[in-house]
């Protein structure tokens, strides 16, 4: 098994590093345009096998997408970070043509993978991905809800004072500050309510705080987070390689489902050796549903901006 992970910056270095350390692969590709990047990551990454205990062998590479031959899965983390102000809407100009780009040259050496996007605005570099390739939809998946449900747990367990692996809560909707919807009356904890735990204030608290996680760590560290992305890109890749068929809110291509056509937007999915393999219809209230609308319109105007590149 194989696996690459184009861009060796911050959440791509920790995307693989955590691939790494889980053994999901015989081999793993680090690639970057920048000169020495991915090479001087990859070593380090080796260089940490003895000690860790993993054999996956891992290697570096400045934009010779000919090291990528033959992956299963390609994780796509390249493209500018956001900066302290600036929104996810305005890295679309840059980030397309790299993302545009690296998909053609994957394909070129690997026409059977399972592309993972998680380049910003990355509802709209998913639909890009689809749209620019031609593959199956089910092979094109977006990360985005995957994060933001991991980062609706974090922020449920410090008002309940619990683990976050004892609870289920997803985010659907659109990987943004203003489009996200974390279904609160659906989390569990336990699979019991998190509603019968929380005043409407803490519930409305948790809602704000989730929808905001990226934008908060941005502001405090000064660039986009990578710890959490990062491991979310990983849980994807794991869930297809060993065909766990886990449910993750994901971006993925809709054809009527929730309501919606032409559109990559998130959604829960269960994740396997296939890619993202079925749709599960959460049955969402008025209110969802109109939340869930409001967000597809506003990815669509994102996804707008492409025809104008």
């Amino acid at each position: 098994m194989k696996v690459t992970v184009v861009g060796a910056g911050a959440v791509g270095a920790t995307t693989a590093d955590n691939i790494a350390r889980a053994a999901l692969c015989q081999e793993l590709v680090l690639l970057d345009i920048k000169e020495g990047l991915a090479e001087g990551k990859a070593q380090d990454m080796m260089q940490t096998a003895a000690l860790l205990g993993f054999d996956t062998r891992i290697t570096g590479s400045t934009n010779d997408y000919s090291k990528t031959a033959g992956s299963s899965v390609v994780v796509i983390t390249s493209g500018i970070p956001r900066k302290p102000g600036m929104t996810r809407e305005e890295l679309i100009g840059t980030n397309a043509g790299i993302v545009k780009g690296v998909c053609e040259n994957i394909l070129k050496y690997s026409p059977d993978a399972i592309i993972i996007v998680i380049s910003n605005p990355m509802d709209t570099m998913t639909y890009l991905a689809l749209q620019s390739t031609g593959l199956p939809k089910n092979r094109i998946i977006g990360m985005g809800g995957t994060l933001d449900s991991s980062r609706f747990k974090y922020q449920l367990s410090q008002h309940l004072g619990c683990s976050p692996s004892d609870l289920n809560a997803v985010v659907v909707g659109g990987h943004g500050d203003t489009t996200m919807i974390p279904l609160i009356r659906l989390a569990t904890w336990n699979s019991v309510p998190v509603t019968k735990f929380l005043s409407e204030d803490q519930q409305k608290q948790i809602v704000a705080d989730t929808m905001v996680g990226g934008a908060t760590l941005t502001k405090l560290i000064g660039t986009s987070a990578w710890y959490a992305p990062g491991a979310a890109g990983a849980a994807l890749v794991e869930s297809i390689v060993r065909d766990e068929k886990k449910l993750f809110t994901c971006c993925v291509s809709l054809e009527g489902e929730y309501g919606q056509k032409d559109i990559c937007l998130g959604v829960p999915v269960t994740i396997g050796k296939n890619g993202w393999e079925k749709i599960l219809d959460f049955d969402l209230n008025e209110e969802e549903k109109s939340l869930f609308n409001k967000s597809a319109e506003a990815v669509r105007t994102m996804n707008d901006v492409l025809k104008t590149l």
